[in-house]
């Protein structure tokens, strides 16, 4: 390329700032040569990439040594000239440096050709946004026409037997359906498909189905079940004063019936001692507490018999209730649910030992699914329960045993259930991101599933593992969605995209729930910025998922925060929506707000579209 110019401005310029163009050329220099450097000493990496990831590969290296340093000074350094400042590179950061480097050599020695810079493989301007949208495709279906933004939506359970649900979802913009392997079965999901592909024949459009398997995920288990309690009472005003009497059905538990009509509470006897019992005789009764209770029958029929109480009391299925010839006991009253109400400073138990030997002790305590991860966990590291509701920090690791302290809690308490996600961000646990059951669902998803997600994925190991069992099951080349929800899997995003980029196919998933909880709340706004970052780099599509519109998707409004945070996911190759009673109207709203922002952002560049305002003055 040879560039000549012939401006006493120009001759002018370079002669005020000849020092400073000078430094900016000897440190961009450096620049590129650290970046070349580091894809040189990545050539084994490199060799293992698919031949469709090649250049991305490259180009992930160069963005990667672009971004090892702080380059802000730089940037204000080039933007005072007038000049990029290297802020929209991801997609083609070599070709970016030299277009940077060409223009200050210009700027230098108006009169001189530009050096021509060596030839490298690498991207440029046009190749990388094309090898992201590629690889977008094939990894996660077309774009629709309307928007350049995918919608993937989460079935439930219904979707089996509800086709117009998803025939529904399919017609106002659902793009990707997504199976959820940790519910459901494997009947259920052929149902789930089934239905996708007669909506898809009936509306004539496209839509993937990706597959996620659920992972080794690490929750609470092992309370014992809570008692079952039952409290009944009238209805009052605001001043206590009773407006009904509480009305009780009573029906045979060998053949119960149901009520004829709304009252407060069935409750289930032997038909032999409902039998007895005469119309307007009264039952008496001492509840949970001790108190003397009065039941008054007044009908009776062959289905049951309504009885009327005046005073609140709390059954049990060892409340005697005495009629004037016999007494029985009510079978099958609600449990109340197990759970641990903790506070700040209080202490907990995490163990793999039976909670039963432990129940002398005046520390609460609870178990997990996984308690082998016990074991490699250290003392001052943090512990999070319930997506983050509950912390606390580990006081003492003994075989088998966590002490932990808990650190955050409401004021009033927090209520820990069992089934409760644990997170360990400081701990490095090595847990196999494959369990026994993803090993088994892979085989229907192999069958049937147009992409698979890698759940809690967190080495290139854990990768390596899904596409040799993918590779067994199947010849055809199914796209891996790496869902990164760990601090360990973000640490190792880059080495996780190049072992990823082998199978040919792949996409990232930004799973902000966990994730959230494993890097810290506050930071959850620049980890997903330098994830999208990384991704373009790489030129692999990412789905920004969790909590998306999750208000509207659950029955509510979406509140402000939530609307702009949809529009955020705009940046993302596609969005996820979880499921909820209203989801259809989710996908319509995330539709619209998708197809408007187009407009505006396009990646990291926002796009100078006509402002609606900008002749508000004329």
């Amino acid at each position: 390329m040879l560039v000549t110019v012939d401006s006493a401005f120009l001759t002018s310029f370079a002669g005020q700032h000849a020092p400073e163009l000078d430094e900016l050329i000897a440190e961009l220099t450096a620049v590129r040569q650290d970046m070349l450097r580091l894809a040189a000493q990545a050539a084994d990496r490199l060799q293992a990439v698919h031949p469709d990831f090649q250049l991305s590969a490259r180009n992930l290296l160069h963005y990667l040594a672009l971004r090892r340093q702080d380059l802000r000074p730089l940037q204000q350094r080039l933007a005072a000239l007038g000049l990029s400042s290297l802020g929209r590179a991801e997609a083609h950061a070599l070709a970016t440096v030299d277009a940077v480097l060409g223009v200050l050599h210009a700027l230098r020695h108006p009169q001189a050709p530009v050096p021509e810079p060596p030839a490298e493989k690498a991207p440029d301007f046009s190749s990388g946004p094309r090898l992201l949208t590629e690889h977008s495709k094939a990894a996660l279906g077309p774009a629709p026409a309307a928007r350049g933004v995918r919608i993937m939506v989460t079935m439930p359970g219904e979707a089996a037997t509800d086709y117009d649900l998803v025939h529904e979802l399919l017609r106002h913009g659902m793009d990707c359906m997504r199976i959820n392997c940790a519910h459901d079965d494997a009947a259920a999901w052929q149902q789930m498909i089934a239905h996708l592909r007669r909506a898809e024949q009936a509306l004539g459009k496209s839509c993937h189905v990706s597959m996620d398997l659920a992972g080794p995920k690490l929750r609470t288990a092992g309370l014992p079940p809570a008692p079952a309690v039952l409290p009944v009472g009238p209805r009052r005003d605001a001043f206590g004063r009773i407006l009904a009497p509480a009305r009780l059905w009573l029906t045979a538990q060998e053949q119960p019936q149901p009520a004829p009509e709304p009252g407060t509470a069935t409750l289930h006897f032997p038909a032999t001692w409902l039998n007895q019992l005469q119309q307007g005789e009264t039952i008496r009764l001492v509840d949970a507490r001790g108190k003397k209770r009065k039941l008054r029958l007044h009908s009776m029929g062959p289905a049951g018999s309504w009885a009327e109480l005046r005073k609140t009391a709390y059954l049990t299925p060892e409340t005697r209730f005495q009629s004037a010839s016999a007494a029985a006991t009510p079978l099958g009253l609600p449990q109340l649910e197990s759970l641990l109400l903790l506070h700040t400073g209080d202490r907990l138990r995490l163990t793999r030992l039976p909670l039963a030997e432990l129940a002398s002790l005046e520390t609460p305590a609870i178990g997990c699914t996984l308690p082998e991860v016990l074991d490699y966990v250290q003392v001052g590291e943090a512990i999070w329960f319930d997506d983050g509701k509950i912390g606390g920090v580990v006081e003492l690791a003994e075989p088998g045993t966590l002490l932990v302290r808990i650190t955050r809690a409401r004021a009033k308490g927090e209520k820990l259930r069992n089934d409760k996600g644990i997170n360990l961000p400081d701990s490095q646990l090595p847990v196999s991101a494959l369990t026994d059951k993803d090993r088994q669902d892979l085989v229907f998803a192999a069958q049937h599933a147009d992409m698979v997600a890698l759940s809690f994925a967190r080495t290139v190991q854990d990768v390596e593992q899904l596409r040799l069992h993918l590779a067994q099951l199947t010849d055809r080349p199914l796209p891996i969605i790496l869902k990164i929800e760990t601090r360990q899997g973000f640490d190792n995003l880059p080495a996780l995209l190049l072992s990823a980029m082998a199978a040919g196919s792949c996409g990232v998933m930004i799973a902000r729930g966990d994730l959230a909880v494993e890097c810290g709340f506050e930071r959850m706004a620049e980890v997903q910025e330098e994830m999208l970052w990384l991704c373009e780099a790489a030129h692999v599509p990412v789905i920004w998922a969790t909590q998306v519109l999750e208000s509207l998707a659950r029955g509510g409004l979406p509140s402000r925060a939530e609307i702009t945070d949809a529009a955020m996911g705009d940046r993302a190759e596609c969005v996820m929506l979880n499921k909820g009673t209203r989801v259809v109207e989710a996908v319509q709203t995330l539709s619209n707000i998708l197809q408007r922002m187009q407009a505006h952002q396009s990646k990291k560049s926002p796009m100078l579209r006509r402002l609606h305002v900008a002749h508000a003055l004329t």
